[in-house]
């Protein structure tokens, strides 16, 4: 990937730049991702086959990218470290190679009413390119998932 590209996981403050570059790169990261599957994976013409050992050792970066190439919003922080924008948060799993995603947002913002819906849509997201999801809920009814790539 290009070496001034950053993901978002939705847990710092959000990219500078323009929208339309950000979304180039987003597409062109997106692009070497499938094509780094399509070389290792062997599989030329399957690139939702599975993730890539890249994807393996690095999940928080692959699902954080996945999610916003599919047009999925992250969330944010101010420079404060307030939570400022509603979105998904990639964080690492519990488990060695997993990756948890939240459905975040500022306080008033509506974000814990819109986690079901919105976690599924990641959910989806994520299953349609090798990573399986599933939701859980914990204390105070916060929701989240938590995902691993296909073996």
């Amino acid at each position: 990937m290009n070496g001034t590209f950053e993901v978002d996981t939705g847990d710092g403050c959000p990219p500078s730049g323009d929208a339309s570059g950000r979304a180039a790169a987003v597409r062109a990261a997106m692009d070497g991702l499938l094509q780094i599957r399509r070389l290792m994976n062997g599989h030329l013409t399957d690139p939702a086959s599975g993730p890539a050992d890249w994807e393996r050792r690095q999940p928080v970066r692959a699902v954080a990218l996945v999610l916003e190439a599919a047009g999925i919003q992250p969330s944010a922080l101010d420079a404060d470290g307030q939570r400022s924008a509603t979105g998904y948060c990639v964080r690492p799993g519990e488990q060695p190679g997993s990756v948890r995603v939240e459905w975040l947002g500022p306080p008033g913002s509506g974000a814990a009413a819109q986690q079901h819906e919105a976690l599924q849509r990641c959910a989806r997201v994520l299953e349609d390119l090798g990573w399986p999801a599933l939701e859980y809920r914990g204390a105070r009814r916060q929701r989240w998932l938590e995902a691993e790539p296909v073996t």
